[in-house]
């Protein structure tokens, strides 16, 4: 028998401490999670961003002249509001609108900030989004079908909602986790892929029951885009096969998926009535198409806009339209910034899809879904989508990592370059 060391009598090991990175790992997954969480304002998430960007702001997260833009364009955005509340006749309502854009702006450049400091962090919020999004899926299907009592709170007009106020907004919340795992079943090997079904199939049964026109055509767009991108940047003509072979097998598990749906009585009701192209409020004297119209001709004789929430006080309705809400919110500066900063996100994020990263994947998901995001904003107001701006701020947050990695590499090849010549 062995006899103690009497140096270690009486003594005990430290423990070590947990490191403060994966702190924020986890508080960076939780903020991508409660992002689905808004059914009530101020939501859980605004509360909690305010003080995640306090805390990093303090530690140290630097704001990088890489992503620049991003952070002109919002502080330009959100000072063409602010011109326009005098404007407004409601001055505390207005006040609390600019307010929660302002909120908004921050959280987009915390983002942005985030991904161009370590880029890899977008596996966290990734897998953050994509648990919160089956999570609240399961909330909006359990309502739709009323499989408990009290479910039907996750309803809202016999249409699932999950955990946001309107569905119009929940269904397009779905499609980035959605096409990610989509981009999943072509390129990864089928045994790891197939795990990923039970997940897509919630994914998609809520989108279809939101009845959310937009929801289906962002989904369908970007999904069209994710394949094709696969499909350009596939060099193996096997792998090419492959795609060819599971996008023909995807269009039948949708006919088949959808056939299964249509068989219930009230959803097949809905879907008749929703799938129409052109509702009744659409195309009426002062529907949404002809508010765009005249939107536009007023907002040209008011240099600073209208002010916030003061649309409808003019039309029946609200924009409906985020570039005119642009103009009417924040004035012509506002809404000229805002047309420039899409076009500027999606110029300098099109050369990232065919550049060999860790990350292209999801560069290939989240230009996809942006994409599509812009197509719907001309017919829906997503100004105050707190998933919109996260978009946003991962674009940017990415481009700044590509931009900073350039020089590395460039200042690596010199190095390797002179060893050899030595």
């Amino acid at each position: 028998m062995g006899t103690a060391d009497p140096r270690t009598i009486g003594t005990v090991r430290p423990r070590l401490p947990v490191r403060a990175s994966s702190i924020g790992d986890g508080a960076l997954w939780l903020a991508a999670f409660l992002s689905g969480f808004v059914i009530r304002e101020p939501a859980p998430y605004e509360l909690y961003m305010v003080g995640l960007t306090v805390v990093w702001l303090a530690f140290g997260l630097k704001l990088r002249r890489e992503f620049g833009p991003l952070i002109v364009c919002m502080m330009l955005y959100i000072t063409g509001g602010i011109a326009a509340i005098p404007l407004a006749r409601e001055m505390d309502d207005a006040i609390i609108y600019i307010a929660v854009s302002g909120f908004l702006a921050i959280t987009a450049i915390f983002y942005a900030a985030i991904l161009a400091e370590r880029p890899e962090r977008y596996q966290l919020i990734e897998k953050g989004y994509l648990a919160s999004a089956v999570l609240v899926s399961l909330f909006g299907i359990a309502g739709y079908f009323q499989l408990f009592p009290g479910a039907d709170f996750f309803t809202l007009y016999d249409r699932a909602r999950g955990t946001f106020q309107d569905p119009n907004v929940f269904g397009p919340f779905l499609a980035l986790p959605t096409v990610i795992l989509i981009q999943r079943l072509l390129t990864q090997p089928l045994r790891l892929s197939l795990a990923y079904l039970p997940a897509l199939a919630i994914l998609v049964l809520a989108i279809f029951l939101s009845f959310s026109r937009g929801a289906w055509v962002v989904l369908a767009a970007a999904s069209m885009v994710v394949y094709l991108l696969a499909l350009i940047t596939e060099q193996r003509a096997v792998r090419r096969l492959r795609l060819l072979a599971l996008g023909a097998l995807g269009i039948v598990a949708l006919i088949a998926l959808l056939g299964v749906a249509l068989s219930i009585d009230s959803v097949a009701e809905m879907f008749e009535q929703r799938a129409r192209l052109v509702q009744d409020y659409d195309g009426a004297r002062l529907g949404r198409f002809a508010r765009y119209s005249l939107g536009f001709q007023l907002v040209m004789e008011h240099p600073l806009g209208l002010g916030a929430l003061e649309f409808n006080k003019y039309f029946p309705e609200d924009e409906h339209n985020v570039y005119l809400k642009g103009f009417t919110t924040y004035g012509w500066l506002g809404g000229t910034v805002y047309l420039l900063l899409v076009g500027w996100t999606l110029a300098r994020l099109t050369p990232l899809l065919f550049k060999a990263r860790d990350w292209t994947p999801f560069v290939h998901c989240l230009f996809a879904i942006l994409v599509a995001h812009v197509i719907l904003s001309i017919i829906i107001d997503t100004d105050h989508w707190r998933h919109m701006y996260m978009l946003y701020g991962l674009a940017w947050g990415l481009i700044a990592a590509d931009r900073l990695e350039r020089p590395r590499g460039l200042h690596f090849s010199r190095t390797r370059t002179v060893d050899q010549a030595a």
